[in-house]
């Protein structure tokens, strides 16, 4: 049987809270229990009995409970006496039980084969509390007072031995299936790869899990668990048992089984991208999925103090524009720390991945990862290197799926971007990105972007020839949006190098294509653009080439846009210590009018990166810029504002700029009445020799 689609939503947890009804008449409240112990039965006995391949025994004697107290349930809607004060409480507490044995038995269903396995012992003693509690409500039961059918009488006189003696039951071949996972962990961690066949008994014939797409499905729900971290288990080992299964998806199913499943991502994919004005169905975005202030889908979802979720992005700017009140609700911050909603961040990526929508961040978050264990990267190890291997000699469909493979496995931790550059990835991955196949050719840039994170594949990257040649081609004529932006992404990385910056800014149409992708492209591809440009910026000979292909002028058109705006303002301020550059960005009124409203309403880091760049400005322009600069309205307010509450560096630029803005004023103010004296005092004020007013900014 292969895995259907209704096994990847998220299951229900082992426990939780429920209450009885308190506004069911007697007959409401047994037609209720008598309706969910119906519905158990139907969906789990009948409708998914091949479903059980781990916990049959007990699963079996829980739903043989189930359908004898459904009996009694339906006897009492047939007696037509009422039911005394004890009995209704006790059919209360049986409400509660009868929903968490639902619980129990939808888990086992939904939940992953491999992860049920891996909680063996613990969901074994979870049937085992059930069939305590029943006993106990039994016990206390008046069943003698009550007029039952007497079949229906001997059944509860029955159901009430069999509770008094069963004992906790682990199912013995579900337990040496267990451990048998853990011999491959070990395995792994000596250095050896488990046996084939092996690997087969465990997850085609003892788990049912029989075709890629099933076994994809397995790994998918573990990751799940690995970032929730809701149960009681070792994220270590959870990491071991993904990476050994990620394996035996490869080695098992090879690389065809998910054909149709990765052909219709690409045509999808080019759907979405170029026949969306054709009478293509607009995709919905669930609300719950979208951030309350963008309204955009939510990238790095993020819960702050009153228990909202926002966009990270979002929510941080409101922080940085000085609010402390949440958005949504109006409540007060208690306090300004972020934590990742890493629940929520796994079903949009399953909904992404679901639908074909491009979901991926390159932000690394290394740091809320569990560490891998020994076992996780050993098998990492044998994974990638199969993974490459069809890089190199595999058909386009297994080319497709290794690099996409590739990408996620390059997502996280830094041992796996070691293994896959070191096990030659990255020369493969070049000729892959310029692929006419759109799928290939993000997933190939988006590899290199997270390869890129790791220091040393920097260099490999860089120093393979035509690499970068080939990432500039992607931004500049790449197949989609998420392409270009994730290539903006990747120059990003690099220049983070010093020594790299140079060579980047002299590639043919890189700084060209960052410049129209910061005019031109999306909201990410704009922030991925001004990033790069920024980290080109601070080196002083990629100036002139900055300004010969754009990067100034779009620098300079970006002051206007909010969300790239103290980015831009902050290149601006480097590139302005060129003379030339700053009589370019001064003669420019509203790139001036903009840097202004950036003191006025940006965030600390805009402020200050605003005012440097005035400050570099004046101070490279000379006497007629800065004359411009100390006429212009609100400036002298503005800076001294920023002197008593902008950041250390925003206060110091803001006093340079003053004094510049002063002295010039004095020198014009002196030149035009013929030379008389104006100074400055020890104290600060102005001394002056007429009755004339100058202020001071």
């Amino acid at each position: 049987m292969s895995f259907s689609a209704s096994r990847r939503r998220k299951p229900p947890p082992l426990s939780g809270a429920f209450f009885a009804p308190s506004d069911l008449s007697d007959i409401s409240l047994i037609r209720a229990l008598a309706n969910v112990s119906a519905n158990i039965l139907s969906s789990h006995r009948f409708h998914r009995r091949d479903d059980l391949f781990l916990q049959r025994r007990n699963s079996r004697a829980l739903l043989w409970k189930i359908e004898i107290l459904l009996s009694f349930f339906e006897s009492l809607i047939d007696s037509s006496s009422r039911l005394p004060s004890p009995v209704l409480l006790c059919l209360k507490e049986l409400y509660i039980l009868i929903h968490r044995c639902k619980m129990l038995m939808d888990y086992c269903v939904l939940c992953g084969r491999i992860w049920l396995l891996l909680l063996n012992p613990l969901v074994s003693g979870r049937f085992h509390d059930l069939n305590l509690e029943i006993l106990t409500l039994l016990d206390v039961l008046p069943i003698e007072e009550l007029d039952l059918n007497p079949d229906v009488r001997d059944q509860m006189r029955f159901l009430r031995r069999r509770c008094g003696n069963s004992k906790l039951y682990i199912d013995a071949d579900d337990e040496f299936l267990r451990f048998t996972v853990f011999s491959f962990l070990r395995e792994f961690e000596n250095g050896c790869a488990p046996d084939r066949s092996e690997l087969q008994m465990v997850l085609v014939d003892r788990l049912g899990i029989r075709d890629a797409r099933a076994c994809q499905s397995e790994i998918e729900f573990l990751e799940d668990q690995i970032n929730v971290q809701e149960e009681d288990a070792d994220p270590a080992v959870l990491t071991g048992v993904a990476a050994l299964f990620r394996y035996s998806r490869f080695l098992l199913f090879g690389f065809d089984e998910l054909r149709s499943r990765e052909s219709n991502k690409v045509r999808g994919f080019r759907r979405s991208e170029s026949d969306a004005d054709a009478g293509e169905v607009t995709l919905v975005i669930p609300k719950d999925f979208c951030c309350p202030i963008s309204l955009e889908l939510m990238r790095d979802p993020v819960i702050i103090s009153t228990g909202q979720t926002y966009d990270r992005a979002s929510i941080s700017q409101w922080m940085d524009e000085g609010h402390s009140t949440c958005p949504n609700s109006g409540q007060a911050l208690v306090h300004t720390v972020l934590t990742p909603n890493q629940a929520l961040r796994s079903w949009i990526s399953q909904w992404c991945a679901e639908y074909g929508v491009p979901y991926d961040s390159p932000e690394s978050y290394e740091a809320s990862m569990p560490c891998y264990s020994r076992a996780a990267i050993e098998a990492n190890k044998a994974t990638v290197s199969m993974l490459v291997k069809q890089l190199l000699n595999g058909s386009l469909d297994a080319q497709t799926i290794a690099v996409r493979e590739l990408r996620l496995l390059a997502k996280t931790g830094k041992e796996n971007r070691a293994c896959i550059a070191k096990l030659g990835a990255i020369p493969l991955l070049k000729p892959l990105l310029c692929s006419s196949n759109a799928v290939i050719q993000v997933n190939s840039v988006t590899t290199i972007l997270n390869l890129s994170i790791h220091d040393k594949n920097k260099v490999a990257i860089m120093e393979e020839q035509g690499c970068l040649n080939s990432i500039v081609c992607v931004l500049r004529h790449g197949l989609t949006n998420e392409s270009r932006e994730n290539a903006a992404a990747t120059l990003f990385s690099l220049s983070a190098m010093h020594e790299y910056k140079k060579r980047i800014a002299l590639e043919a149409d890189a700084v060209e294509a960052l410049a129209c992708l910061l005019k031109d492209g999306s909201a990410r591809g704009k922030r991925d653009a001004v990033m790069a440009l920024f980290n080109l910026s601070t080196h002083s000979e990629c100036a002139e080439r900055m300004a010969e292909f754009g990067a100034v002028s779009a620098l300079m058109g970006a002051l206007g846009n909010e969300m790239v705006a103290e980015d831009a303002a902050g290149a601006l301020a480097l590139l302005v210590r060129r003379p030339a550059l700053a009589h370019a960005v001064g003669k420019d009124d509203r790139a001036v009018s903009s840097l202004i409203g950036l003191m006025r309403r940006g965030t600390p880091r805009g402020k200050e990166n605003a005012v440097a760049a005035l400050q570099e400005m004046c101070r490279k322009g000379g006497a007629l810029m800065t004359q411009k600069v100390a006429r212009l309205p609100s400036l002298g307010g503005l800076v001294q504002s920023l002197m008593l509450t902008g950041t250390k560096r925003a206060r110091r630029k803001a006093a340079s700029l003053a004094r510049m803005c002063h002295k010039c004023e004095l020198a014009a103010a002196a030149a035009a009445l013929g030379g008389v004296d104006y100074s400055l005092s020890r104290t600060g004020s102005l001394s002056v020799s007429m009755a004339i007013s100058v202020p001071v900014l």
